[in-house]
């Protein structure tokens, strides 16, 4: 049950990422003009996916809080690497990014680290 903190700490902030990305993606070109600027950010930030991508960052950090109270950072905070790996898969899956070879090896580094991190 504890690990289940560190979880949903990770699935919160990947969930905030890919929504934000959507949203942003969706919203187009960040305009030049000052006052544009303004009024991209301020439809963001109203959008309700954008508002859900933000109430889950807040529940992340509920989440980790709790999370805390039942483990040493040194040994959750490696885990939250997961979050790049999550990233990146659905990243590829939704938005089309490309997976390189670089980025496929530096993920199986960061999952190696978090496996030998996680013995100690």
């Amino acid at each position: 049950m504890n690990h289940l903190y560190i979880l949903l700490t990770i699935l919160f902030t990947v969930y905030g990422q890919i929504v934000i990305k959507w949203q942003v993606q969706l919203a187009g070109a960040f305009p030049q003009d000052n006052i544009e600027k303004l009024q991209y950010l301020i439809k963001l930030l109203l959008n309700l996916w954008v508002i859900s991508g933000f109430a889950c960052a807040f529940l992340a950090a509920l989440s980790w809080m709790a999370a805390m109270t039942k483990f040493d950072l040194s040994y959750a905070y490696p885990f939250m690497s997961l979050a790049f790996v999550l990233v990146m898969f659905f990243s590829a899956i939704f938005f089309k990014e490309p997976v390189t070879i670089p980025k496929s090896i530096g993920l199986g580094f960061i999952v190696l680290g978090i496996i030998i991190g996680s013995k100690g």
